[in-house]
Parts: structure tokens; C-alpha cells; sequence
């Protein structure tokens, strides 16, 4: 569920790019099939006026074609036969956020972090139970019990859980996180709600800042979860959180050594039922925080093993679906390690299996960009470029403005930056921030 932390990647640009929650991997999972759950795609209103004709509530995917773990769902989770039982409980709607045609429903369900899935009473058309990131088919099917019981379907869920998952969906972090807290207090461990509960709660309290009371959280939930699919997360977010304390602070360090060792030890202990993408991300997280400690050897290692699990990942997937999940933090991994030339291969496999997908190429020019060919690398992304659309060519045309400075071309990165400012200027409002664009603006306020 975890937003990767982009503290420990070597450029702004190559985080924006590149980072979003996990994929998740469902050992069960059938990647040669299709879809066992019947999705229909951007098209609200028809689901709206479907699930009230038929008296059920909306599973709404929000996903972009950038997002490896929305990519990852679609070649593993949702192909597995075991959700067959969950599709005619729903209405299935999946919603491309970067398509223009969609910001009507951005306006209505604001996306904070990809995938957010969603489960919405057709009737009020309010969210009733919010899920952000990838998840297993065993975490889904417990998503979409609780969701159904959110929306009337079946017993009622505990009143406090169901508090904290209002505000939650509203995306109300700080309320959520004290009305899952108290939940949490009346919920037995045991509870099948218990490691949702405790995952929603950590973010929550990540995306409100409250970070030393996130690390306590995953510090104290993680005996309880270690076997758990959520093991690998607890860890990884509590220290991310502790990361982001005061390093003076006096609880500081015990927070990060101790954090440190429940990653370590999912790391060494059976991967069983983890998600493929908490995994990845705590190897980058446990990467980051050697970096923050200065130990370049240790950080070497660890980036070196995550490198080397991802690439095992890659090599059971049975279709390119399957392989090119992992593509993303392949190459951020070979671009720490200062290996690009590692990532060529896969990103050109990528290429000629997906031709009309702005991924790989975009990935070859940052590759290229690494390794210094910068002709290379304007060619790889004009080929991205051409298939770019929505708020993710920004972050294409500010990679290929970097490439022009990078080869001493300032005339070429200010028309890029010039490009990028029109195109950010014209997006509706729900797909870009005045964030993104006071941004671009100072940067072409200042002289190169």
C-alpha cells in the first residue's frame, strides 16, 4: 500500500518517473488468462446507472498506464480464478486517470496515490472503503468483503472501523488516523480486518506527517504481522517514518534499528504470500537508509540483492505482461547501482513487445541519459513522446528538457520547458497542481 520513499533517488525527475506503490504478485495467479472479473472501462456514468439497476455497489480501479502495480493487477490479480466468486458482487469499473475525459471522476474521487481502489455506494454515490496500492488476491477478496459490508451488503462493519474508513476515503488522513486508532484498540489481532486497519492507518499517519507515531505503530503491529501478506509493508512504512524523524530527536535511532531489523527479517525469512512490490520497495527502502548512515558498501549489497530478486521475478513471468511489471524498478535499481547499460535489454524487449506504450522509451532516455548518450536518449523519448498524453508527458518533457542541459543544449531545454508549461497549462485542473506548473515557470525564470 506504501508510497515509496524518493529521498534516496539520484534525480527529481527519475522519482517523479518512476515512483508509485507497488505491483502485486498473486503466486496463484493465472497470467496467461484474462480478466475472471468483468471491468468496464471509462465509463462511469454506465456503471452508476448499471449497479443501480442492479442493486450493487461500484469496484472502481484508478490506474495509469505508468503505474506498475496497476500493470502488475491486471497481468496477475485480477486473472486469478480465485476472485471468479467475487464478480458478480460488484459492478467493475476501471477509470484511466490520465485520459482528459476522465477528470469529471478525478473532481468526484480524488486519486492521492496509484492504484486507489474504491468501493461506492451507487446510491450516495460515497466512497465506503478506500484501498491505496497494490494488493494480493487474499488482501482483495478481504478489501471486497469489507467494502460490501460498507456499502449494506451483509452485517454491519464495527462502527469505529467504519468511521475511520469514511474519513479515510475522503482522504481526511489526520481524522482517519485517529478514528483507526481507536478501532484498532477494540479489534482483536485475530480480526480478518486487523492488517487493512493497520496498513490504512500507517498511511494515514505518513501522508499527515505524524511520522514518529507511524513508526510506532508498525514497531508494535509487526509481531503480529510478520506471516502476515502485510509484513513486508509494516516494516517498510514504520521506517520509512522513522526515516523522516528528527536524526537529534532521542527516540530516533531506536526507531530505525529496530525497524531496520523487522525489514531485515523479512528479507531473510520466507516470501510466501508477499506482494512482489512491498518486497522491492523495502529493499529501496532499506537501501536508503544504509545511504542515510554512509555506508556505501552496505548500500552497494542491498541494492545489488534487490537488482537481483526483481530480475528473478522477471524471469518467471509467463507473459511480457508479467515481465514488464517489473521494469520500473529494475531500472531504478541499475541507475542507483550507476549500471544503467543493465536495464537496455529489458527496456528494448519492452519496446517491441508494447509499441504504442510511453514506458519504455521513456526509460531508455533516462538510461541513455545515464550512460551520456544524449542523441540516444532524445531519440527515445521523442519515440515516448509520440504516445504520451495526459499529466505523465510532463514528466517526459521534463526528462528531455534535463537531456538538453545535460548535452549543453539551453536553447533546446527552454523550448522544451516552454512545451511542458503550455501542455500543463491546458490540462483540467484535476490533472495537474499549480505545484507542477509555479515549478516549471521558476525554472525557466532561472538562468542556466
Amino acid at each position: 500500500m506504501r508510497t515509496p520513499r524518493s529521498a534516496g533517488l539520484s534525480t527529481a525527475v527519475l522519482a517523479a518517473f518512476l515512483a508509485a506503490p507497488g505491483f502485486a504478485v498473486s503466486a496463484s495467479g493465472d497470467a496467461a488468462g484474462k480478466e475472471v472479473v468483468p471491468f468496464m472501462a471509462d465509463d462511469y456514468p454506465g456503471a452508476l446507472a448499471r449497479a443501480r439497476a442492479e442493486s450493487k455497489p461500484i469496484f472502481l480501479e484508478a490506474w495509469a498506464p505508468w503505474c506498475h502495480s496497476c500493470r502488475a493487477m491486471r497481468a496477475f490479480v485480477f486473472t486469478d480464478r480465485a476472485l471468479e466468486r467475487q464478480a458478480g458482487r460488484f459492478v467493475w469499473l476501471s477509470i484511466n486517470t490520465e485520459k482528459r475525459e476522465n477528470s469529471a471522476v478525478l473532481a468526484k474521487f480524488p486519486v492521492q496515490a496509484w492504484p486507489s481502489l474504491y468501493v461506492i455506494d451507487p446510491k450516495s454515490e460515497k466512497v465506503v472503503l478506500r484501498y491505496v496500492g497494490g494488493a494480493t488476491v487474499t488482501q482483495l477478496q478481504r478489501i471486497l468483503d469489507d467494502g460490501a459490508r460498507a456499502a449494506g451488503v451483509g452485517r454491519k462493519p464495527d462502527e469505529w472501523l467504519a468511521r475511520a474508513d469514511a474519513f479515510y476515503s475522503a482522504g481526511q488522513n489526520k481524522e482517519a488516523a485517529e478514528a483507526y486508532g481507536v478501532a484498532l484498540k477494540g479489534m482483536a489481532k485475530s480480526s480478518p480486518s486487523y492488517p487493512r486497519a493497520v496498513e490504512s492507518l500507517l498511511f494515514a499517519l505518513s501522508a499527515s506527517r505524524q511520522h514518529e507515531a507511524c513508526a510506532i505503530v508498525a514497531r508494535d503491529a509487526f509481531p503480529h504481522l510478520k506471516t502476515s501478506p502485510s509484513a513486508a509493508n509494516v516494516a517498510g512504512s514504520g521506517l520509512d517514518c522513522a526515516m523522516e524523524l528528527d536524526k537529534t530527536a532521542p527516540s530516533s535511532k531506536g526507531f530505525v534499528s529496530a525497524l531496520t531489523g523487522d525489514a531485515a527479517e523479512v528479507l531473510r525469512g520466507p516470501r510466501t504470500g508477499l506482494a512482489a512490490d512491498d518486497v522491492s520497495s523495502l529493499y529501496q527502502t532499506l537501501a536508503q537508509q544504509r545511504e542515510s548512515v554512509n555506508d556505501a558498501a552496505g548500500r552497494t549489497k542491498v541494492l545489488e540483492e534487490w537488482a537481483a530478486y526483481l530480475e528473478g521475478e522477471a524471469a518467471k513471468g509467463k507473459t511480457p505482461e508479467a515481465r514488464a511489471a517489473f521494469d520500473a524498478h529494475r531500472i531504478t535499481a541499475y541507475l542507483e547501482l550507476s549500471q544503467p547499460e543493465r536495464g537496455i535489454p529489458m527496456l528494448e524487449a519492452s519496446e517491441r513487445d508494447f509499441p504504442d506504450d510511453y514506458n519504455p522509451p521513456a526509460r531508455l532516455a533516462l538510461a541513455y541519459r545515464a550512460m551520456k548518450k544524449y542523441d540516444a536518449a532524445l531519440a527515445a523519448s521523442d519515440r515516448a513522446l509520440q504516445h504520451a498524453y495526459g499529466p505523465r508527458k510532463l514528466v517526459i518533457l521534463s526528462a528531455r528538457a534535463d537531456i538538453y542541459d545535460k548535452k549543453g543544449d539551453r536553447a533546446g531545454a527552454r523550448k522544451t520547458r516552454e512545451n511542458a508549461l503550455a501542455w500543463a497549462e491546458a490540462l483540467p485542473k484535476e490533472q495537474v497542481s499549480e505545484r507542477q506548473i509555479a515549478a516549471l515557470k521558476k525554472q525557466l525564470e532561472t538562468p542556466k
